[in-house]
């Protein structure tokens, strides 16, 4: 436990820092499983909006510095690959 006012402050912070990114990395994760499992069911339509939705997260994740910026690219780049197999496939 700190004893100065400025380093409990550092502490309160650094946990509300955490639990945010903690979250967006989820919703990242979370639009991925969803992508994963629209390229599973086969359906086209789905397939596409689940790409969008996934590419928008990992893109805002890298706005705020949560990603990368070339993890972001790298798993933008295998979502689309991964996409454009099965719509050329």
């Amino acid at each position: 436990m700190p004893n100065i006012r400025s380093a409990a402050k550092r502490v309160r912070q650094t946990e509300k820092r955490e639990q945010r990114n903690k979250r967006i990395k989820s919703m990242v994760k979370n639009s991925i499983r969803r992508f994963e499992e629209a390229l599973q069911s086969g359906d086209d339509e789905e397939l596409k909006v689940t790409l969008h939705q996934a590419v928008r997260q990992i893109d805002k994740a890298a706005a705020k510095g949560i990603l990368h910026k070339n993890n972001a690219a790298r798993k933008k780049s295998s979502l689309s690959r991964r996409f454009n197999v099965r719509a050329t496939g």
